[in-house]
């Protein structure tokens, strides 16, 4: 990601949790945007571009996944996958944390060969929550 597509990112990481996660209050992610928007320029973060306009992204802080992100009109046509494959290529093990509510987010990280790891409450949101891992080793 360039500094000058952090606007992009940031409202495609306002719009696709805000849609995803019907169950928190929209206001929630509203107040959070500045800061998280500071957090992404700090961020390992990879765009997924096509004709010079971002359509998702990826953002990492180590080995952690702190999301994939597609936007309304891009979701289901590969592009999540494509970015997982990436983030896979490069690292040997990746963590997430997921809300177990977004079931279909779960889903796709178990077919991606994430596992469930534990579970706990996301308390800024009051919603519980997996933590989900995947090794390269066990997948090779």
């Amino acid at each position: 990601m360039r500094k000058t597509d952090i606007d992009r990112v940031a409202d495609i990481w306002l719009d696709t949790n805000q849609k995803a996660h019907d169950f928190i209050p929209a206001s929630y992610w509203q107040d959070n945007f500045e800061e998280v928007k500071q957090m992404l320029l700090q961020a390992e973060v990879y765009v997924w571009e096509e004709k010079a306009r971002i359509f998702g992204f990826a953002g990492l802080y180590g080995d952690y996944i702190a999301g994939i992100f597609v936007c309304g009109e891009a979701q289901s046509g590969g592009i999540g996958k494509e970015l997982m494959a990436f983030l896979k290529e490069r690292k040997e093990t990746l963590k997430l944390n997921v809300y177990k509510k977004n079931i279909r987010a779960v889903r796709f990280y178990q077919r991606e060969g994430f596992a469930i790891l534990s579970e706990g409450r996301d308390e800024a949101a009051g919603e519980e929550e997996y933590c989900m891992g995947w090794s390269k080793s066990k997948t090779a």
